[in-house]
This record gives structure tokens, sequence and C-alpha cells, in this order.
């Protein structure tokens, strides 16, 4: 491309990739006619991809240094691999605020560096970073700064249907226990009795994870009076009502956003799946701690999420034990909250 790329760094997982999406839209409303580069885990940088958000992903995982783009073979790489520079790109720092990954991004020789200001880095052509601030409103800020108009609205994703059928778990309620720290997991017994609340009120249920998590979604499912099924959910397939069933470790990103996208409520932690849920707009019951929703939480359709927080402070996202803060929620008020998302959703 003539003009250039336009390389954007958010090398982080799938929480903060759907909080971005809304400034990668910004990004592509300030320079529409080159190609938008996503350096990204290949997972969620292809899936993002595949829905338009973006041309072309450097699979990218941390501040790991930069290579050529995927699918782009005879295009060299960035300087800091040996190959021929992306001459007159423009390099969009929507990973954090420096230095290490504005300097990662100065290694490609950009002809701009749109970032946050960061004195360390020598990069002082830039907002100053909030501490305080949603995250989509922060990464919204610095890309409207540089002409690219964008707002939560932009957040909104549409997932397609797969293999011609209907929706995975059309109908059903999901939990996802899950979480990348013991301080955002809610205890896998209130979590079982959840589900078999649910399942007693003739609701379906499919417990989600990731493979690493099939432990504890057996745990929830066991907990709960029922039995993991042999094989995974097959796409249009409604599961049975009352049933609680694992689908940990069965579905990719696009299967997982299809089944968040047809069922009935999500129920979750602080992760992934409840920005999934707020992009595709699903009804949600999230539970917070330790971060507080006021940074992390549903940034669209408040009257279909409903967040229980618990907190007065910020407490550690990366402690080994439940925090205080998510401890305090009962199963009794997310089975209340849920009980009446059911009730709106008719």
């Amino acid at each position: 491309m003539t003009a250039g790329d336009v390389l954007v760094l958010r090398a982080l997982g799938l929480g903060d990739a759907l909080t971005g999406v809304a400034a990668l839209r910004g990004v592509r409303r300030a320079w529409p006619d080159r190609r938008l580069v996503l350096a990204a885990p290949a997972g969620t940088g292809g899936w993002l991809r595949d829905l338009g958000v973006v041309d072309a992903v450097l699979p990218t995982t941390g501040l790991d240094r930069l290579g050529p783009p995927d699918g782009d073979p005879e295009r060299g790489g960035y300087p800091d691999r040996g190959g021929d520079p992306a001459r007159g790109h423009v390099a969009v720092n929507l990973h954090g605020r420096g230095p290490q990954s504005h300097r990662l991004l100065l290694a490609t020789r950009p002809d701009r560096l749109v970032a946050f200001a960061s004195p360390q880095a020598g990069h002082l052509d830039g907002p100053h970073w909030r501490a305080d601030e949603h995250e989509v409103d922060r990464w919204c800020r610095l890309v409207r700064w540089a002409g690219g108009a964008c707002g939560r609205e932009d957040l909104r994703l549409t997932v397609p249907r797969r293999d011609g059928h209907g929706r995975d778990g059309h109908g059903a309620v999901v939990l996802h226990p899950g979480a990348a720290s013991g301080s955002r997991r809610w205890p896998a017994e209130r979590w079982s009795w959840l589900a078999a609340r649910l399942s007693a009120a003739g609701v379906p249920v499919l417990v989600t994870g990731s493979a690493a998590e099939t432990g504890l979604c057996e745990q929830v499912v066991a907990g709960a009076g029922g039995h993991a099924p042999p094989d995974p959910v097959v796409p249009g397939r409604r599961p049975a009502a009352g049933t609680v069933r694992s689908v940990a470790g069965a579905l990719d990103l696009p299967g997982l956003a299809s089944l968040v996208a047809g069922a009935q409520v999500v129920v979750c932690g602080d992760t992934g799946v409840a920005h999934l849920a707020t992009a595709v707009g699903t009804p949600s019951v999230l539970l917070f701690g330790p971060t507080p929703p006021s940074w992390w939480g549903p940034a669209l359709d408040a009257e279909r999420h409903t967040v229980l927080w618990h907190g007065n402070g910020v407490g550690d996202p990366h402690a080994d034990t439940v925090d205080p803060a998510l401890a305090a929620i009962t199963p009794a008020e997310v089975w209340e909250a849920v009980e009446a998302l059911l009730r709106q959703c008719g």
C-alpha cells in the first residue's frame, strides 16, 4: 500500500482486545485509505480480522519483537527483525502508556507514533494518561486526539451464524467461572449452587472455560449434580431444559462468541466473556472484584447488564486468593439478578 500501513499494538487478552474495538474503528476512520495491521495474539487478532475490524494480524504476545503481518510472506519484517522497514507507516500504541511499548513501536521507525505522552520514552506528543478512566474511554480519547472519531457505540460486534445453523446454546444460561487469576474467581461451590438453582427452575446451563479450566468447570457441573456431556455442543442443537453441561475446551473463539450471542443470560466475573456479552448485546450478570466496574464494566446498554460490586477501592487483580469484594457477593443475590433478567427475556 503506497500510503503505508497503520500498525496498532494491543498484544493483550480477549477482554483487552474487545475494549479496544471502538478505538480500532476510530483508527480506521482516521486513516481510511491505509491497511490496518493489528499486533496482537494470533487467535484474537485473527478473529477480529475475520470480522472486518482490522485488515491483517501481526502475531504478538506481550511486548515481543515485531515481524511481518500474517498472510503477507512477501512483505519485509519490521527493522528489529532485519527486514525492510514499512515505509511511511503510522504506529498506534493501544497497549499501554510506555515506555516499553512506545520503544517497541518506535523501533519500527514509523513516520508518526500516536501514543500517550511518555517522558521516559522521549515521546511528548500525546495526551496525558489518566489512571481513573474507563478502559474503553481511555483509548477512544487517544484516537480522537489523533483525529479518529469513535465512542462506546463502536464496541458492537455482529457475530455470524455458524454452519448455517442457529446459535450455539440458544436459550441457555452461560456460566463462566474461570478468570486469569484467583482474585477474580468466585468460589466454585457458589457456581455449583447457582447452576443447580437454574436447573431446578428448568433452565439449561452451559459452563464455559478454556482447556486449562476443564477441571474447574467439571467441578462446577459435578457440584450441581449434573454430568458433563461426552461431546461438545453441536451448533444449532438446543440443550435440554434443566441440564447442566460443561463445554470447557470444546469451543474456539468464534464458537464461544456464537454461544454467548445465542444465550439468554451470561454470568461471569471480570473477564473477556463479560466484554463479549457487551459487544454482542447479550444480557449479563457480572461479578466484580477486585477491579471496580467504573474501569472495566459494561460500556453499553446499562439496562441489559447487572453489575454486582461490593468494593470500596481497588484490590490486587493478580492475587492468588479471591478478593474480599468478590467474595462478598452471595449466591442468593446472583440468583435474584439472573432471575430478573430471565423474566425480562420473557
